[in-house]
């Protein structure tokens, strides 16, 4: 099930779009209360007109890169963001590029990853998130803890505080996620994974939580997000003794959605982004936002939610292409309005 964050969707959408920027590359390389628990459903029509308003207005922005390093001024990326063109069009792939480490989550790490989800929710093509490691054999290593020890402890609070954030920022991006992992993917590896919406993995893949053999317990979503996949007994299990899950039984537990024995893992991931770009970006949107909130409310207040997204699609664009398309026996062109 879905973990709330605190700062809400509806919100990230209008900071989104009143955003500005462009960029003409068809390569970006990037450097440098949700409605609550208790919320009264005569809230949520007016919240959710909010969304579909602002995620239309994101729809007809343009992509804003920022180039300005993280840490470390001009040192190499280590998240690089790639648009895809046919048969993916409408796709980003989202790369891990820190060899050296394992793909360790670090200070730069971070702030890239940080980057990256606030450009891809503000622009306009992107329809389905692809988050993969470029590095062979390792999906995240986890946190740096090489550089971890070299921050005091308000640095450590500050920095998991930000991880934390930002997984939450990922979860609760207004497009469809997907995690290819086909190598280890491990304390925040792992967590990392979680945050997406469906994780697709490979025969090399393995999950872990290793933090209480480390003397602190997981810090970025995972005492939340993975009780909620695989329940709480079998995520008590896994974080009280920190042993390791293969691939097969990934999928057992309901870590994985997908689990590919041959092939690539990437296509496969590629494959169900592309079926997903083709449905209507504000209806992907409210879809996802409708199952996130709902998962935290009783039925008959999720079923309030899901009537109040469903109405405010009735009047967009999209819904009435949606419907020509399909009198008419063609391909609908949807332009998230």
């Amino acid at each position: 099930m879905p973990l709330p964050c605190a700062a809400p969707m509806l919100a990230r959408c209008l900071r989104g779009a009143t955003a500005a920027g462009a960029a003409s590359a068809s390569r970006i390389l990037l450097g440098g209360g949700m409605l609550g628990m208790h919320a009264a459903a005569g809230h949520a029509a007016a919240a959710a007109q909010t969304a579909v308003t602002a995620a239309s207005e994101a729809a007809r922005g343009v992509r804003s890169v920022s180039t300005a390093s993280a840490a470390g001024g001009g040192s190499e990326l280590h998240v690089v963001v790639d648009p895809q063109a046919e048969p993916y069009e409408g796709v980003s792939i989202v790369s891990l590029c820190r060899p050296s480490s394992r793909n360790a989550i670090g200070r730069q790490l971070l702030s890239e990853l940080a980057e990256a989800i606030n450009t891809l929710r503000q622009e306009r093509t992107t329809r389905c998130v692809v988050l993969r490691s470029a590095v062979p054999g390792v999906f995240c290593a986890g946190a740096d803890l090489k550089e971890r020890a070299r921050m005091t402890q308000h640095e450590v609070s500050e920095f998991v505080s930000a991880l934390r954030r930002t997984f939450c920022e990922l979860q609760a991006m207004p497009i469809p996620t997907l995690a290819v992992v086909d190598g280890p993917a491990l304390g925040g590896g792992a967590e990392l994974a979680l945050a997406c919406d469906v994780r697709v993995i490979g025969p090399g893949a393995v999950f872990a939580f290793p933090e209480a053999q480390l003397g602190v317990i997981p810090g970025a979503g995972g005492t939340q997000r993975l009780p909620r996949a695989i329940g709480q007994a079998r995520a008590k299990e896994l974080i009280f003794t920190g042993r390791r899950v293969d691939a097969a039984e990934a999928l057992r537990l309901g870590l994985a959605e997908h689990a590919v024995t041959e092939g690539s893992a990437l296509e496969k991931a590629l494959q169900l982004a592309k079926a997903i770009s083709r449905s209507a970006p504000l209806s992907l949107r409210m879809a996802k936002e409708a199952i996130n909130q709902g998962a935290n409310v009783d039925l008959a207040t999720g079923m309030r939610l899901e009537e109040a997204y469903y109405a405010q699609l009735l009047h967009t664009k999209d819904r009435r292409e949606g419907l020509a398309a399909f009198a008419e026996r063609r391909e609908p062109c949807y332009m998230g309005e």
